[in-house]
């Protein structure tokens, strides 16, 4: 299920004024780019913030989120009828034959079960063409990002224009071992109303990530750093090998 700041619709039609920085998007555009992606499965698209992107430069696009209050937002901003969107996660997706799969944000992270993650490896191998690719990122465990979630890293007071002012802030909950829990408080201050959402995200070992990869019957192509966070993020090219012969 989709944390509480994806599918609330109030906290979902805040969620781009208040994270409105995407520069983590311009790597995913150059990689659609190298590999030539015509068609392009975007898994939790969330607001449809990179799956637009995609669309406007004449990618045939398909969004996956399962929050559904995300998915009124990306449908409903300019050019989101370019994108087929689709309410689920990548375990039960319908017939599709992608060139390139993303996981975008961190999304990988937020599947946390292991025969959650192996059932999407799965999914995502089957919507792709022989050859296709699969790109994500995770972060490195080692740089413990964790431990910069907490309210004084990460106070804002946002003014976001038709809502009002709306102050938000971290708290991290809980560290068992790989698994991290958080919760975000958002204040709305034209009412006053009070809304959080907890998350729970796995921090995932390289080593750990390509054995589940290869395990799936993917190539790994190849492990990047994220340009716009050199150091702190694991990006992962998997392939789906073509037949033999």
């Amino acid at each position: 299920m989709a944390d509480e700041c994806f599918r609330h619709p109030r906290l979902a039609a805040v969620y781009d004024p208040l994270d409105p920085d995407r520069a983590d998007l311009a790597a995913y555009l150059r990689m659609a780019e190298e590999f030539g992606a015509r068609r392009v499965l975007d898994i939790g698209c969330g607001t449809g913030v990179f799956a637009l992107l995609l669309a406007e430069r004449g990618v045939d696009v398909v969004g996956v989120d399962p929050a559904g209050a995300s998915l009124d937002v990306a449908r409903g901003k300019p050019g989101g009828e370019r994108v087929r969107w689709i309410h689920g996660d990548a375990t039960a997706l319908p017939p599709l034959t992608a060139d390139l799969a993303t996981m975008t944000g961190n999304a990988a992270q937020a599947v946390v079960g292991p025969e959650d993650w192996r059932s999407t490896l799965r999914g995502v191998r089957a919507a792709l063409r022989p050859g296709g690719r699969f790109v994500f990122e995770t972060r490195v465990p080692a740089r413990r990002a964790w431990e910069e979630w907490n309210r004084e890293a990460t106070h804002t007071v946002t003014e976001v224009p038709g809502v009002g002012a709306v102050e938000s802030w971290a708290d991290l909950l809980d560290v068992s071992g790989p698994l991290v829990t958080f919760r975000w408080t958002y204040v709305f201050a034209a009412d006053g109303q009070v809304l959080t959402s907890d998350s729970t995200l796995r921090f995932r070992e390289r080593e750990e990530v390509e054995a589940e990869l290869v395990a799936h019957g993917y190539v790994v192509e190849d492990v990047r750093d994220a340009p716009d966070r050199p150091g702190r993020e694991f990006v992962f090219v998997a392939r789906r090998p073509r037949p033999a012969g």
